[in-house]
């Protein structure tokens, strides 16, 4: 008489699946996360470019030094080749967040406006540790992607974190 799954339940998951999956972002977190399986932190030697499909022209790896303003873009995905030096704004908001990510150890979101060859972009970009012990972070993980600011939109600098 009733039927076994719910039908609105069915549709709201599914929608809720498919918001989930669009954002670049998330879908390297549920990457790293099945990476890490049961450990803190999945392990460079892990990370397969092709497990990320297209994501990976959208990733980056940083090799973590000590002291962390040191560390470097050991890959850099071909849609943030402009990324290379520290110099680009992009790169350096994202290294100034590396010591967070180090101290707390935790993945971290990261989405604001900045500058990037004389035009205002809105970006999102996380963060996310890698181990090779389980213990110390030597290398992180990145996502980024971006668009243009449009000519109506507020091109106010900012930058907001958010722990993941």
């Amino acid at each position: 008489m009733f039927p076994e799954t719910d039908v609105m339940s069915n549709i709201i998951s599914d929608t809720i699946r498919v918001v989930f999956q669009r954002r670049l972002v998330d879908r390297v977190l549920r990457f790293w996360k099945e990476m890490a399986h049961r450990e803190p932190f999945p392990r460079l030697d892990q990370i397969e470019p092709a497990m990320l499909g297209v994501d990976w022209l959208n990733c980056f790896v940083i090799a973590v030094k000590s002291p962390a303003r040191l560390s470097t873009f050991v890959y850099v995905g071909q849609n943030l080749s402009f990324m290379r030096g520290p110099d680009e704004s992009l790169a350096g908001v994202l290294l100034s967040h590396l010591p967070q990510v180090l101290s707390e150890r935790r993945c971290l979101m990261i989405e604001g406006i900045t500058r990037l060859r004389a035009l205002d972009i809105l970006y999102r970009s996380a963060l996310y540790p890698l181990s090779e012990d389980g213990i110390l972070v030597d290398h992180v993980l990145g996502a980024a992607n971006y668009r243009p600011l449009g000519k109506n939109e507020n091109s106010a600098p900012f930058v907001r974190p958010k722990w993941l």
